[in-house]
């Protein structure tokens, strides 16, 4: 029932505007398929927005929790963020405030939803939960927020701090408790809360405890993740022994490769984009170190930026050979299983 009923908050969203929006970008991106050429009609109907590159976590393979970025770090401006909006508005009816880092690091985390929902904008982030207590549970839920998704890669202490570095499983759990119990206070069924578990080879023995775990504290719904991992030709220890959560399968020598077969088109390129903190716009949540900038809103207009010649060069790019693109080899959008 808490899922058709965030359908439909969901759709409540839509207007006439973004609805012929939306198909004149699918009609753009099957004639760009066909053509192996960049064609745009229309504005994206999606954008993530990073509130801030700051973790309090140490995560393996999350350059943000390791401090490894060469990009610059910081937070999002409030006035700026408004201004995007502004840009953004007509065509956008979801965004994600999350990229990297740790949303709720963010001293004015909730006033960049509370902007977004004024504009009638569906908003979703997510967070490691480690910020959340009962009076900012009750602030999320009078913020508008409608989707907040929580990441629990673990059913114990022991399992949960082997991927999440310095994290707490017990404030993950009394958070989404909070949470919980602020909608039931406020008689709200927003946000539609996931659990997101990130399957890793010393997690993976925790999945049916985490349902269980969902169920006893109220979550609406419980979302299993396949790991990214960088170096994965020669193993390693977090791929999962079972096949079916990893990103990657042993070939008969005892390396891994990545299981999917890339397909060279991307429906990511036509519908969405992501903006760092500091707005500049790279082309997928992939691209966490910013190596591919393919505007600068302090420059020119967003609208301007999405049809400009370096974003449409990199759309062809795609369409013509995306396996050569570094980010997009990790990818399964789009792809198909190697039979």
């Amino acid at each position: 029932m808490s899922k058709v009923r965030d359908f439909f908050q969901l759709a409540r969203h839509l207007t006439f505007r973004r609805v012929t929006n939306l198909f004149a970008l699918r009609l753009s991106y099957h004639y760009s398929k066909s053509f192996r050429k960049s064609t745009v009609w229309g504005q994206p109907l999606s954008v993530s927005i990073e509130p801030t590159t700051a973790c309090n976590l140490a995560c393996p393979e999350c350059p943000s929790g390791l401090k490894q970025f060469t990009r610059a770090t910081g937070k999002l401006d409030l006035q700026k963020n408004e201004q995007l909006l502004e840009q953004l508005k007509k065509s956008v009816f979801y965004i994600t405030y999350y990229f990297q880092g740790e949303p709720f690091l963010h001293p004015q985390f909730l006033e960049l939803i509370k902007a977004a929902k004024k504009r009638r904008i569906y908003t979703a982030t997510s967070t490691n939960a480690h910020f959340i207590n009962e009076k900012k549970a009750e602030e999320i839920v009078l913020s508008g927020l409608d989707r907040l998704i929580i990441s629990i890669d673990g059913a114990s202490q022991q399992t949960y701090e082997n991927y999440r570095i310095h994290g707490k499983l017990e404030k993950v759990l009394e958070a989404s408790r909070h949470l919980v119990q602020a909608k039931k206070k406020l008689k709200s069924h927003t946000p539609y809360l996931i659990f997101q578990f990130l399957v890793v080879k010393p997690n993976e023995q925790d999945i049916p405890k985490i349902y269980e775990l969902a169920r006893e504290i109220g979550i609406d719904e419980v979302r299993l993740k396949s790991a990214q991992v960088y170096d994965y030709k020669n193993g390693n220890p977090l791929i999962p022994e079972n096949e079916k959560y990893a990103r990657y399968k042993k070939k008969s020598d005892g390396t891994y490769e990545f299981k999917y077969k890339l397909s060279n088109n991307c429906w990511r390129m036509w519908s969405s984009c992501v903006f760092t903190w500091d707005l500049k716009i790279v082309p997928c949540c992939f691209d966490k170190d910013a190596r591919h900038i393919l505007g600068d809103t302090s420059d020119a207009p967003f609208s301007v930026l999405w049809k400009e010649e370096r974003y449409n060069q990199f759309r062809k790019a795609v369409l013509q050979n995306r396996s050569q693109i570094e980010i997009c080899k990790n990818c399964s959008e789009g792809a198909k299983v190697w039979v």
